[in-house]
């Protein structure tokens, strides 16, 4: 008999498949908009402006200085950028800062959002925003930071450098793994976390092959907005507290952070939350943890924390902070058991189940 739950669908509107870049303009103005706000980093100037001059005059002006972790101060230029040319509506085209940066100046002015997914975060479909100011990262739920449009075009991922394809799919998989056994999971989530498990671990594999298989980078897409509807419908647990507190408190780079930890993450939960983990953990041979660190193995990523830079010595800052605040985990959040996670990680030493 299936327990009782509580699902709350998402509002985003997506377009999916190759070519549907060109669905941009048509998307601005069904959201009732005229003056689009265009943003990326500045990796991504040049495919900003090209979107520019496709927008014509739908293009009001663009900001791209987007950057990790969305610090408030590169929030603030930007909001005072929106405000000069008159803008009415968001466009981001990029990953997870520049997704962040849009979130952040939708979360204070209300702005409409679309977004052009071009790697794999999966966090252009949550209500979440993690923004960083004096060396602290704090997490914000609200309604208004979900995007109303993402537009997956697999067209434009097949740039994506391999080592950031796989840092950050292996990100994605993260929000999937810990929707499984967050504590308002229901089968609906779960469904999916699976599902798109599954799609990003066959995908990622094929991409370190073939960087440019277009089937392959559709199924990278796919896998990440399944697993970002996951993030987006249910609460986070230790590994997004982990990762939150090294990225605002380290300045670690995000999606690596996310890809480091997840093995660890995952086996440190595992033995509490083993019923819930075992559809993913078949797909790992039953261990999940290690099948988790050895398909990173296998997809030559980022495996140690102290490959990042990251100091010894701040492991137990890092604990400390993890520690601090009360939050829901199906195991024990205890000082020794974060220390030992966080040793491991650092190491980049194969996590065994427990």
């Amino acid at each position: 008999m299936t327990n009782d739950f509580i699902y709350q669908s998402t509002s985003s509107r997506v377009i999916f498949g190759d070519g549907t870049l060109a669905q941009v303009g048509a998307e601005i103005e069904r959201l009732g908009c005229k003056r689009a706000f265009l943003l990326s980093t500045s990796f991504q100037a040049a495919d900003l402006a090209a979107l520019a001059d496709r927008l014509g005059s739908l293009a009001a002006g663009n900001f791209t200085d987007a950057a990790m972790h969305t610090p408030v101060a590169v929030t603030q230029a930007a909001m005072a950028a929106y405000d000069a040319c008159g803008a009415d509506c968001i466009v981001a085209m990029g990953g997870g800062s520049t997704i962040g940066l849009g979130k952040a100046i939708a979360y204070r002015n209300d702005a409409p959002q679309l977004v052009i997914a071009t790697t794999y975060a999966g966090s252009e479909v949550t209500d979440i925003l993690g923004q960083t100011e004096n060396g602290t990262k704090i997490t914000i739920r609200d309604p208004k930071i979900r995007p109303e449009v993402v537009i997956y075009d697999p067209a434009l991922t097949t740039g994506l450098p391999t080592a950031m394809s796989v840092a950050s799919g292996l990100n994605a998989m993260a929000h999937a793994v810990e929707g499984l056994y967050a504590p308002d999971a229901n089968p609906i989530t779960s469904l999916l976390a699976v599902e798109g498990i599954r799609a990003l671990k066959n995908a990622l594999q094929l991409i370190v092959s073939d960087p440019e298989n277009i089937t392959a980078r559709s199924q990278a897409l796919y896998g990440s907005w399944l697993c970002g509807v996951v993030l987006g419908s249910v609460a986070m647990s230790l590994h997004h507290k982990l990762c939150h507190t090294l990225g605002g408190t380290c300045d670690l780079p995000h999606a690596e952070t996310h890809a480091i930890l997840l093995p660890h993450t995952a086996a440190y939960n595992a033995p509490a939350a083993a019923k819930a983990l075992e559809p993913a953990a078949a797909l790992f041979g039953g261990d999940l943890g290690g099948g988790l660190y050895d398909l990173a193995m296998d997809l030559d990523a980022p495996l140690a924390l102290k490959d990042l830079g990251l100091d010894r010595g701040m492991l137990d800052h890092v604990a400390d902070l993890a520690v601090k605040n009360p939050y829901s985990n199906p195991r024990d959040v205890t000082r020794d058991g974060v220390m030992g996670l966080l040793t491991q990680a650092y190491d980049g030493i194969r996590p065994t189940p427990s």
